[in-house]
């Protein structure tokens, strides 16, 4: 009986972490992977120097510890502050637009229209791209040719 009841709460918890796995954001899966990783490769050091192979384990820090350390300043300098939000409230500026399609002043028509077919090629939900960005695009297209 205390088998079946173990087993059932294992089953549960492992449902719980399939849900709460799709639900989660992809850095907080990054970060728990680098997590596990970290513990992993603590764990391997801390049983090699248990079971007697010290050098093994130093060895494998010296190599791999640098690598940890860099990774570690890498992803610390991304953090350093907060993320502004990418979605502006209010009307697109024309500096703005400008720089949404990569133009510069003084700039023609045609080369808002040649700027925009560019990147809605890469931009446009159906080939991949986001919606949010293709709304940039147009929007930016719509300022420039004085459309808004």
């Amino acid at each position: 009986m205390v088998m079946l009841a173990l087993g059932l709460a294992t089953l549960l918890l492992l449902l719980w972490a399939v849900w709460a796995f799709s639900r989660a954001s992809v850095a907080s899966i990054k970060a728990l992977i680098a997590w596990i990783a970290a513990f992993g490769g603590l764990s391997l050091a801390v049983m090699l120097l248990l079971t007697g192979r010290g050098p093994a384990a130093i060895s494998g820090l010296v190599l791999l510890g640098p690598l940890a350390w860099n990774w570690w300043k890498g992803a610390s300098a991304h953090q350093t502050g907060p993320r502004p939000s990418p979605r502006r409230p209010g009307p697109m500026s024309r500096a703005e637009a400008l720089e949404v399609l990569g133009l510069t002043d003084p700039v023609s028509d045609s080369d808002v229209r040649a700027a925009w077919v560019r990147l809605m090629r890469v931009a446009h939900p159906d080939g991949g791209g986001s919606d949010w960005l293709a709304a940039r695009v147009n929007q930016a297209k719509d300022v420039l040719l004085g459309k808004r």
